[in-house]
C-alpha cells in the first residue's frame, strides 16, 4: 500500500475541526443513566479445566439497557490481593473467541476481562455469543449504518455503553483493585476503548491500537475500505440523507471521546493502513485531553500495526504506570 495521507510531520499538528453536537454530554449522561437504572445481575462462573496457570470464568453483565452481554474473566492461577485489570474490546466483526486465544494479560499477571461484542462474532476468529436484540431501519450489510438515522437508534450507542457497563462491572468484581482498570483494543476495539475513556471516570490507562471509529467525515471520504465504506455505500443509495448520517455520527466519533479523556494513553498508528487512516488516529490523538499520552508509528505497516511488538509496548506502558502509582501511594 502507497503512503496515501499526510506526511508524518503533519499528522503530528494536524488538529482539525471535527464537529460535536451541543448535547453530546446530556446524550451519552442519560443513555448511561438509563442503563444503569436498568439494573441487570453480574454473574460469573467457572467455565474452562484446561488450564493450570489461569483460571478462566465466564461472565454475563448488563449492558445498554440492562441486557446481558457476555465476556471472559481470566485471572492468573497464582495471586495475591486484587488484580489491577485489563478490559479488552474486540475488532470489527470478532467476537470474544476462546479463552485460549487472550491470555497474554493474564500471564502477564493481570486480571483480563474480554468484553463480546453485541451481534457481531461470526466474521473473523472463534465466534462470538452475545445477541444485539434491536432491530434497524434500511442499512448496508455491516454494522457501520445500522439505525444510523438516529442517535437514539445507532448500533454503537449500545456497543459503547456496553463498554461502560463492563469497567462497571469489572470495579464490582471482589478480585479486582477497582482503582486500577486500564482499556485497550484494536481497531474497532480501539474506538471502543476511546469511547469508555472518555465516558468513565478514574481508569489508570487507555491503550487505542490503530482504532477505528475517528474523525467519521475525513474517513468516509478518503479511504476506500471498509468498514467506512458502508457508509459510502449506503449513501449513494440514501440520496440527500448525508446532513443526517453526518450529524449522527458526531455522537459517537473518538474525537470527541478524546477530548473528555484523561487517563494516561499510548496510542499506535500504522502509515500505510488504508482501513484506519493515520490522520483519522492523530486526530484523535492529538485532542487527546490527558497529558500523559504517547503514539507508537509504525511507519511501513498497514492495519496490523505492530501486532505483539505494540502488544509490548503496552504492557511496558501499563507497567510504569502501576509502579508510578504504588510509589505515591506509599510516599503518601
Amino acid at each position: 500500500m502507497p503512503r496515501f495521507d499526510l506526511p508524518l510531520a503533519e499528522l503530528e499538528a494536524y488538529r482539525p475541526t471535527v464537529s460535536e453536537p451541543r448535547d453530546f454530554d446530556d446524550f451519552w449522561a442519560a443513555t448511561l443513566a438509563g442503563s444503569r437504572e436498568a439494573g441487570g445481575e453480574v454473574t460469573v462462573s467457572a467455565a474452562s479445566d484446561l488450564f493450570s496457570a489461569v483460571h478462566v470464568h465466564d461472565v454475563t453483565f448488563p449492558g445498554f439497557g440492562g441486557e446481558p452481554v457476555k465476556a471472559w474473566l481470566i485471572l492468573p492461577t497464582h495471586r495475591e490481593g486484587p488484580l489491577p485489570a485489563v478490559v479488552e474490546f474486540i475488532g470489527y466483526g470478532g467476537g470474544r473467541g476462546l479463552p485460549s486465544e487472550r491470555l497474554s494479560w493474564a500471564a502477564a499477571g493481570y486480571a483480563s476481562f474480554i468484553m463480546d461484542t453485541r451481534g457481531q462474532g461470526s466474521v473473523w476468529g472463534s465466534g462470538g455469543e452475545t445477541p444485539d436484540p434491536h432491530g434497524s431501519g434500511p442499512a448496508v450489510p455491516g454494522f457501520l449504518t445500522r439505525g444510523i438515522d438516529s442517535p437514539e437508534t445507532y448500533y454503537y450507542r449500545r456497543v459503547f455503553t456496553d463498554a461502560v457497563r463492563a469497567i462497571d462491572a469489572v470495579r464490582g468484581l471482589p478480585e479486582i483493585d477497582e482503582r486500577r482498570v486500564a482499556v485497550c483494543g484494536g481497531s474497532q476495539g480501539g474506538g471502543i476503548a476511546l469511547a469508555a475513556a472518555g465516558l468513565s471516570d478514574g481508569l489508570v490507562a487507555v491503550m487505542p491500537d490503530v482504532p477505528f471509529l475517528c474523525h467519521f467525515e475525513r474517513a468516509v471520504g478518503l479511504t476506500g475500505s471498509d468498514p467506512y465504506q458502508e457508509v459510502v455505500r449506503y449513501l449513494s443509495v440514501h440520496r440527500g440523507a448525508e446532513d443526517q448520517v453526518f450529524e449522527t455520527l458526531s455522537y459517537f466519533d473518538g474525537v470527541a471521546f478524546a477530548r473528555r479523556a484523561t487517563a494516561p494513553a499510548l496510542f499506535s498508528v500504522g502509515l500505510l493502513d488504508p482501513v484506519c487512516p493515520p490522520s483519522t488516529v492523530y486526530a484523535a490523538f492529538n485532542a487527546y485531553a490527558g497529558s500523559d499520552k504517547a503514539i507508537t508509528v509504525y511507519p511501513f505497516n498497514e492495519h496490523e500495526g505492530g501486532l505483539g511488538h505494540q502488544w509490548q509496548a503496552q504492557a511496558a506502558f501499563l507497567a510504569r504506570l502501576l509502579r508510578s502509582d504504588a510509589r505515591d501511594e506509599v510516599s503518601a
